[in-house]
This record gives structure tokens, sequence and C-alpha cells, in this order.
């Protein structure tokens, strides 16, 4: 790819850019625009309903500063320290790409520039210049030059493993105070259990109680066994679906006009008003809907006969104190592992209900179906990523395509394709994988929304990583990739050859994807759009929920640029300003975000930040593999055989890490539950907590619902 290719796409992504930034400062400013924009501030009570002035339609940019000037002890308060740790890894990698950037930039770029191994830079027509002239490809072979490319590989190895030391000490130091300052927590004093053996001669729940009451006596307080609900939800669902419909038609009377007809194919018989005919099935629906509730919630208690129909296999246990509920945890209950696995429970709104984990079974079958599945959509994947590199070899769409030569003799056309066309395409089809990965975590037996995204975020990377960045390393066939890939022979002589050859797109895919991911972000297309086609059939006074961040769609995107940033700064230089510019946005934006947009739906207290610092681990090794290939294949032995200990010290530097700090994101210590327990002894309002401890475990499902209008006793909610 040539500079004036990269600077048309660089050109296109800052036009995007400005586009963006002046929409939302215009869109901010409706109030009908306010659920999209600042639900969160809405959720607590902001007013909804701004007077129109002339002000609303000049854009400001007045939020950036409000953004830039939140502190961090504020974003804590706000958003959680999941929040905190988010941004604490943008401020991480700006520190560790302005540091390399400097050393890149100023040191590495002249150095790649005045080398002739390809060509010699033209400085009259810069624009038509390679940028393979500004990659370490160009320095000549043997050149005493490299030697600084070596020292800078290990600077910047040893600044980033010292940044990753201090922000593992700073999160854990946090995750510790946040445990010592909170108030007693349900989940603190609950565990779940699953894989209960059943019994014919006694209830699921007579079970559990008689088994931990046995093994703990002195701390063991009450359970709540997990009710089948599949049934009700479908029902729930069917509930809220016709409601939303009733709602839509009493907002817009004109379809209000159109009759439902009875009799054959709706020709003949009476016809009634819509709404009163959704209303009949609403009411329908919640009569059976209670009817169901009620078998679940009480037969289940009090009948043994109907127990089992209901009862899954697995409780919640509650005990009266935080030391009791770990040491359940920890200790294996059973003399057969399979049976009453014990794992902590979630906090209450954070527990995935439909969880998949009843059996040992069949939480083992489920995740060997989910890596199967997982390695058939990795390779599927393959498919676009080979077309993205077609795209970027001109000689090759030539080829392929001879109609097209006309086209692709024209310039602009020529930059547009193989400068923006790729990552565009790329960015398009990587937008299917946070969801599948979702989803496919769901069903793997997890019991919370966090496990689920934490396990989401693992898978959303590894496949980034080997679909991304080594499928279009290593360009060509699907089995010509899985080859390379596999064949670990000389594996850091591949990378050094094939790594920098990938360096301009890889560029370009910084620049269009990363900015314009993030300001999408700040727009929010698709809540807008969302938004706009259901303004008609709804009301600004009707509620909503404030929605939650995605972390497993955006944890994977950073560290995947911060990949490519440690990957390539001393092979190519030239993208670590497009890191720079891409990770000030995200600084800016998801700081305004989590203080307008966002409402967290549970706190890990920091537990993402292990996958951080092993995907930094993973980064910096394979960067230091590809400087023993490249410093081989460019006939410096010497800085070859000096760079091999590096991965080495990388590698031992993490096992401390993970020694010193990573037990702090497992569990809590013995220390720290036993000194919050005395402080709770002195507590008078312990008793009232443990009454509420009962209750708060409750399947949602199992909820009194009433949206129907009918006040008789017959339809009126069966359960208080």
């Amino acid at each position: 790819m040539i500079v004036s290719a990269l600077l048309t796409s660089v050109g296109i992504n800052t036009a995007l850019c400005v586009l963006f930034f002046t929409l939302y400062s215009i869109l901010r400013k409706q109030s009908s625009n306010y659920k999209v924009y600042i639900p969160r501030l809405l959720a607590l009570g902001a007013s909804r309903i701004t007077p129109f002035n002339l002000k609303q339609l000049i854009p400001s940019p007045d939020w950036v500063a409000k953004a830039w000037s939140i502190s961090e002890e504020d974003l804590f308060t706000s958003a959680g320290l999941d929040a905190l740790v988010f941004m604490r890894l943008i401020t991480f990698s700006l520190k560790i790409f302005a540091f390399a950037g400097v050393i890149g930039i100023l040191v590495l770029v002249p150095i790649n520039g005045w080398g002739n191994q390809l060509e010699e830079v033209d400085i009259v027509d810069f624009a038509g210049n390679s940028l393979d002239v500004f990659t370490i490809t160009n320095v000549n072979s043997g050149s005493n030059w490299l030697w600084v490319h070596f020292f800078a590989v290990y600077i910047v190895s040893g600044f980033t493993c010292l940044q990753l030391h201090h922000e593992y000490k700073y999160i854990a130091s946090k995750r510790i105070s946040y445990f010592s300052s909170c108030k007693p927590q349900p989940h603190q004093f609950t565990i779940l259990v699953h894989s209960i053996p059943t019994s014919s001669s006694c209830s699921i729940s007579d079970s559990v109680e008689s088994f931990f009451k046995d093994l703990y006596p002195s701390t063991y307080l009450s359970h709540v066994v997990i009710r089948r609900t599949n049934k009700i939800q479908t029902l729930l669902s069917k509930s809220k679906n016709l409601y939303r419909r009733i709602a839509q038609l009493r907002s817009n009377p004109t379809q209000q006009k159109y009759k439902h007809g009875g009799g054959i194919f709706g020709f003949f018989g009476p016809k009634d008003n819509l709404i009163d005919h959704y209303g009949k099935k609403l009411e329908d629906i919640e009569e059976n809907l209670r009817l169901k509730q009620s078998e679940a919630s009480l037969i289940a208690e009090v009948c043994f006969n109907f127990s089992n129909n209901y009862e899954a296999r697995a409780a919640f246990v509650f005990f009266k104190s935080r030391y009791g509920a770990a040491s359940a945890f920890h200790l294996q209950p059973s003399i057969n592992p399979t049976q009453w696995i014990t794992e902590p429970a979630p906090q209450p709104h954070d527990v995935f209900w439909p969880f998949f984990s009843e059996s040992f079974m069949k939480q083992w079958i489920s995740k060997l179906v989910v890596i199967v599945v997982c390695i058939s959509f990795t390779i599927l994947f393959l498919i676009p990523v080979v077309i993205v590199q077609g795209l970027t070899n001109l000689k090759q769409l030539e080829v392929l395509f001879p109609s097209l030569k006309s086209i692709l003799a024209v310039k602009f056309v020529t930059q547009v394709i193989t400068g923006y066309l790729p990552s565009l395409i790329l960015q398009m089809s990587l937008k299917l994988v946070p969801p599948v990965m979702g989803f496919l975590s769901s069903i793997q037996g997890y019991i919370s929304h966090s496990d689920i995204e934490m396990s989401a975020s693992k898978k959303v990377i590894w496949f980034t990583v080997w679909n991304v960045f080594f499928a279009t390393v290593f360009s060509g066939s699907v089995f010509h990739q899985l080859e390379v890939i596999l064949d670990l022979r000389d594996i850091t002589g591949k990378l050094a050859v094939a790594v920098p050859a990938q360096a301009s797109f890889f560029i370009t895919y910084v620049a269009t994807t990363g900015w314009t991911n993030v300001l999408s972000e700040l727009l929010q297309i698709i809540p807008l759009i969302s938004s706009l086609i259901k303004r008609p059939f709804t009301k600004q006074e009707d509620e909503f929920e404030a929605p939650s961040f995605f972390y497993h769609r955006d944890v994977p995107r950073v560290l995947f640029f911060g990949l490519l940033g440690i990957t390539y700064f001393f092979l190519a230089p030239l993208i670590l300003p497009f890191l720079l510019v891409y990770l000030c946005l995200a600084y800016i934006i998801y700081r305004n975000q989590f203080t307008n947009v966002y409402t967290p739906k549970y706190e890990t207290a920091g537990r993402f930040w292990p996958i951080v610092h092993d995907s930094m681990i993973f980064s910096l090794v394979l960067m230091q593999l590809i400087a023993v290939g490249s410093f081989a294949l460019k006939k410096l032995s010497p800085a070859s055989t000096w760079t091999l200990p590096l991965p080495v010290f990388t590698l031992l530097f993490n096992h401390y890490c993970r020694r010193r700090f990573l037990p702090i994101f497992t569990a809590y210590s013995a220390e720290s539950l036993i000194k919050k327990d005395r402080e709770d002894e002195k507590d008078t309002s312990m008793g009232e907590f443990y009454n509420q401890l009962l209750n708060v475990y409750k399947d949602p499902a199992l909820f009194p619902i009433q949206h129907s209008s009918n006040t008789d006793s017959l339809v009126s909610p069966l359960l208080s």
C-alpha cells in the first residue's frame, strides 16, 4: 500500500469522526433523544423535557470538558469498580503507546526510512512511497542500526512490565478496599450448589437441608431450591409482548379501527376491537401464568408428588457468616466430586436464571459442544478474511475480475478499495462475533451474567487474535493458513517474514475499525434508530431501563489494538499515532458514556483485570518472538541471540504476578472475611439482613405480574 492510499483512508475516517461529533453534539440536546443519550441520568430522576431554544441546534464541545473533568473517585462512585478497571485499561494503553511512540516515531521511523533494502524514500513524491519503506524490512541486512531496534524492544518490554505490575497492584488494592468498605452483601453469605443427588424418599429441598445442617451445624442458615421455570418464562414473554402491542394500539388510535374477525378465515362471525381482543388473550395468559407460578412456588414445597416436576437439582445455600460460606465453597462437600458441586453465588441481580448446569454431565457436554461450535465458527470466519486479503492485492483483483480493469485504473478508486474497503468489510463481519460468543457462553452452565461476559470476553479475544491477526498475517487459502499456523517449526522466522508484510493493512484497520467504532459508540446508532422507530408508539413518560455496558464487546477490542501496538511498535512504528488517536477518543467517549448512558448490571470488583494482564503478556511474548526472528532474518545473529532471554524473563514476571496478585481476584482472604464478620457482630441490623437474605434469591419468573386491567378476584395476583 502506498502513502496516498493510507491518507485516503485516514481522510474518510477523519471526516466520519467530525460528522459523528457534530451530530452527537446536536442530537444529545434534543429532549426527544434523552432516552438514547442520557438514560442513566433519566433513571436517576433527571428532567425528561427541556424547553426548545436555538442553541440546541448548534454543536458544542462542552460535553468533552465535562467528561475530561470527571475524577476517578466520581467514576468509581457512579459506575462502579468494573468501569474504573476498564478506564484503567485505556489509560494504561495510553501510557505504553505514548512511551513507545516517542521511541518509534522520533528514532525508529527515520532509521527505517534511511535504509534502502527495499527502495529509497522519494521525498519529492512522498505520497507515492510504499508504506513498507518505513518498516524494519527496509533496513539493510546486517546493519548496526538494527541494534537500536534491539534496545527499543528491551526498553519497551521493561516499561510495559513495570506498568503491568503497577496496575495489577493498584487494582488489587482497590478490590480489597471495596470489600472492606461495602455493607453486607447477600452473595457474600451464599453459595450455589448443583448436581444434588436425588432420592426417592425425600425432596431435593429436604436433602439440601439435612446435608448442610449435618456438615455446618453452626454456620448454616437456610436455603432456596431453584425451580424449573422455562414454561413460566415463555408465558411471561408472551404477556409482555401482548402488553406492548396493546400499548402501541392505545397510543395510535388509527390502528384501532382495524377489526379482528372471527369465524372462518376471519370473514364470518362477530368482529372485536383489536384492543379488546388482545386484552382478553392477555387475561387468559395471566391467569395461566399465576397458576403455574403457584404450582412452582407452593405445591413443590408442600407436596412431594409434585416436587420433582418443579425442583431443579440446584439450590442457593445461606450461611450466618462470610467465613462459613467461603469454607463451604472451598472444601469439597462430597466424596464424589461430581455431586454437591459448589461455587460462589453471584449478586442477586447478576443471576442468569435460565442457567444450564443442573448436573455435572450436562455441564461437561455443553462445554464440549461449545468448543466444537467455536472451532467451526473460527474456521468458517476465515472466508471473509481471505476475501479481505484479496482486496488488498490489486494485481490479484485484476486477474480475478478482468472486467474491472478500467475501474481499477482510476487512482482514487484503487486507493479506496485497497486502503479503506478491506478494513470496513472485516469490521462489519466482526460485529457478529461478540453476540455469538455471548450466546455460546450462556449455554455453558455459567450462573451469572458476569461469568458469561468474562467467558465471552476470552472467546472474543482469542477469536480475534487467531482470525484477524494470524489469519491476515499468513494470508492465502484457508488450508494454507491452518497449515502455517499449526506447523510450529521455525515459527519465529515465519512471523518475522509475514507480520511486517501486513503492516499497512493493520494501520488502516486501526483507523477504520478503531476510530469509527468508538465514535459509533458515542452516537449510539442502533439505539437511536430503534428510538426513532418506536417513538410514534410510546410516550415520553413511559418507564424504561438504562442499558448496561457490554464488556465482552469492548474489552477484547481494546486488547486487540494493544496487541497490534505492542507487536508493530518496532516493526512499523507508524501505527502508533493512529492508536494514540483511538485511545484518546476512547478515553473521552467512554467516560462520557459511563456517566450518562450505562447503569451497572453487576459488580465483579475488577475481576476482568487478570484477563487484561494475560492478554498483554501474550502480546509481549509474541512481539519478542517476532523480534528474535526479525534479527535473525536481518543477519544480526548476536541481537537475535540476546533477545531470546526476554520472553523467558517476561513469563517469569507473569508467574510472579499470578502468585502475588491473582489469588486476590479469585477469592477474599480469611483475614478479610473474619474481620468483616467480627464487625457484623456489633451491627444490630444483621437480624433484619438475615431475614431479607432468604428472599433475595427468588426467581423473577415467580414474581406476581398483572398487565391486564381486570381487577376481578379470580385474576388478581395469587402470590404476594
